[in-house]
């Protein structure tokens, strides 16, 4: 046998037991860390942080920005408007992953036609809403009896209950604002029929129309509601549901919201008529 044999020989059965991993087993087994509960918060503490570098992965939108007990989103407060502008058609980019970048390029919303909010640094709840326009426009007087349903803001919620909610909000927030006797018109499908509300639009003037996507694109298409007096439409961005999804992240609430942005009756031909008109809050 040879030396090299000798000094590095290799046994010929391999030991059924690793009795170093197995004492180390026992040993961590034996740890108080070790226990049930333990491991429970530590597969917990995994799945969180995967699904937190999904979510930014994905909406470049940070979990810890999600304000659950707020209910908002506070990443939007950071985002000018160029910002916002790529953010959205990110969204849309992801969610129209079928359509060829021609047919996308027709869905992207102008950074120009986006007012810069960012110096907002409050809260975008409900309870500041009223504030926040007042800031933002500095001047929310009555609009002219004439042509009726033609309101100078546009506010555009995620659902009816949402939309329910922000009419309130405004109802009583407004006045504290200085703005008496505002008109603000429920535009969404929970309290009215679409007729009852086109009857309503033709005979009435408003000053604020609350509605959802889906509901304000059918007044539109009604030739209830008029943009005649139009300077605003505030998207309720911010806001995010128990699950922290908000308006747009949810494909069937994003695509009927861009749909109603880029509407020819807001944004014209060439959309250069539409600066400043898109507010998110």
């Amino acid at each position: 046998m040879s030396d090299s044999e000798n000094e590095g020989g290799i046994p010929l059965l391999d030991p059924e037991f690793d009795s170093t991993s197995t004492s180390k087993k026992r040993q961590r087994d034996l740890e108080p860390g070790a226990d049930a509960d333990a491991k429970k918060a530590i597969k917990k503490a995994k799945r969180k942080e995967k699904k937190k570098q999904k979510l930014k992965a994905t909406n470049n939108i940070d979990e810890d920005d999600l304000d659950q007990e707020l209910g908002v989103n506070r990443a939007f407060e950071k985002m000018d408007s160029q910002l916002l502008a790529d953010y959205i058609n990110s969204r849309t980019r992801h969610y129209g992953k079928e359509l060829s970048s021609l047919e996308l390029e027709d869905k992207f919303i102008p950074a120009h036609t986006i007012k810069d909010a960012s110096s907002w640094t409050k809260p975008r709840t409900l309870e500041n809403l009223a504030a926040f326009l007042k800031k933002q426009s500095k001047d929310l007087k009555p609009t002219p009896a004439k042509p009726c349903g033609a309101p100078h803001t546009l506010i555009v919620t995620s659902s009816g209950i949402r939309a329910a909610d922000t009419f309130r909000a405004l109802k009583s927030g407004l006045p504290a604002q200085g703005v008496q006797k505002a008109n603000v018109a429920k535009l969404f499908a929970k309290h009215m029929k679409l007729k009852e509300q086109v009857d309503l639009l033709k005979k009435s003037n408003i000053d604020f129309g609350v509605g959802t996507p889906d509901r304000l694109s059918a007044l539109l298409d009604q030739n209830a509601l008029s943009v005649a007096n139009l300077k605003r439409i505030v998207v309720d961005v911010s806001y995010i549901d128990q699950k922290k999804r908000g308006i747009l992240d949810m494909r069937e609430l994003h695509e009927p919201l861009i749909k109603l942005l880029l509407r020819g009756d807001f944004m014209g031909e060439d959309q250069q008529d539409a600066g400043d008109l898109l507010v998110f809050y």
